[in-house]
């Protein structure tokens, strides 16, 4: 059984309220973090931080206790320092700093993965962070090897080890590799070697063996789980006893999500989100190509769940 740290990445898009609460309620996390909260410019209201974190309404943890750290994302120093603020101030146990994020929409607005370009400004913003929040919470950020190549890693790793960062987690890739296969675990080792606070490894973790090699690649007593944790929602307890979990779990936990959609939503968006994950879970599963086979045409969760009463 490892004793590593498990974390749940925050994946935009994908891994919101609903999905963090379904694979925490498995278990095997010591904590998941949200999808970022853009910050451009203003001081964000309470409503923004409850959307995107429901959880601080609950004492920032999820159903199962789960803690829940809040990610932010910008570019403006006095900004993300204001709003990290607001952020602890409304419950956040803790603050991420979103300098990982490929997605174009995002780094043409000068946020995300193309700040890694300026070590300098990477240092401000979390710097900013650091003073504006209690020294008991803890201020982390996520990055990965670079923007266009991996030439200012270290210098990126130092910058945020230099601002009193606690910890910092690095995907093993660049911005313009994206999610394609592989990431560079040994590359992420570097990094750790370079400087002196706690390194999470992150990218490409799809079984208990890819996190092996994981941590012995890269080092890291630590890792963050992503899309592999949507499409095995057993992946992070398999990881720690080596159980690996059976179709009929898998089946059982995504009709328990779907209960918890209902009224959540348009009847499609609700219905999406369930496709959604079983895009996911169809990479690991093969029941779950047939599943989403026969329910892809089906627009509302009413009409899925007749299905599948029909199938049974």
């Amino acid at each position: 059984m490892t004793t590593m740290k498990l974390i749940l990445a925050p994946m935009e898009g994908l891994a919101d309220f609903w999905i963090r609460q379904a694979l925490t309620d498995i278990g095997g996390y010591d904590w998941c973090v949200t999808e970022f909260v853009r910050v451009n410019g203003l001081l964000l209201p309470p409503k923004v931080f409850y959307r995107w974190c429901p959880e601080l309404r609950t004492g920032a943890r999820t159903r199962s206790g789960t803690p829940v750290h809040v990610q932010l994302l910008g570019s403006d120093p006095a900004c993300m320092a204001d709003n990290a603020a607001q952020a602890v101030a409304l419950g956040a146990p803790a603050i991420d700093l979103n300098f990982g994020c490929p997605a174009k929409t995002v780094n043409r607005h000068r946020g995300g993965a193309v700040l890694l370009d300026e070590p300098e400004l990477v240092h401000q913003v979390v710097s900013a962070v650091r003073a504006a929040v209690p020294a008991s919470i803890p201020v982390s950020a996520k990055m990965r090897l670079g923007n266009l190549d991996d030439a200012l890693a270290l210098e990126n790793a130092r910058a945020v080890a230099a601002a009193g960062a606690s910890w910092l987690t690095v995907h093993g890739r660049t911005k313009v590799q994206g999610y394609r296969p592989p990431a560079y675990w040994d590359r992420i080792g570097a990094v750790r070697e370079a400087v002196s606070l706690p390194v999470i490894a992150n990218g490409e973790i799809w079984t208990p063996e890819d996190a092996a090699r994981c941590q012995r690649e890269s080092g890291c007593d630590a890792i963050m789980l992503g899309r592999g944790a949507v499409s095995d929602p057993y992946l992070a307890r398999a990881v720690r006893s080596g159980e690996r979990a059976q179709w009929p779990q898998v089946r059982a936990q995504l009709e328990t999500f779907m209960q918890t959609l209902v009224g959540t939503g348009k009847p499609a968006q609700e219905a999406g989100r369930v496709k959604q994950w079983l895009n996911y879970l169809r990479r690991q599963w093969p029941e779950a190509e047939v599943l989403h086979q026969q329910l892809r045409r089906e627009r509302t969760l009413q009409g899925m769940f007749g299905l599948l009463e029909r199938l049974v």
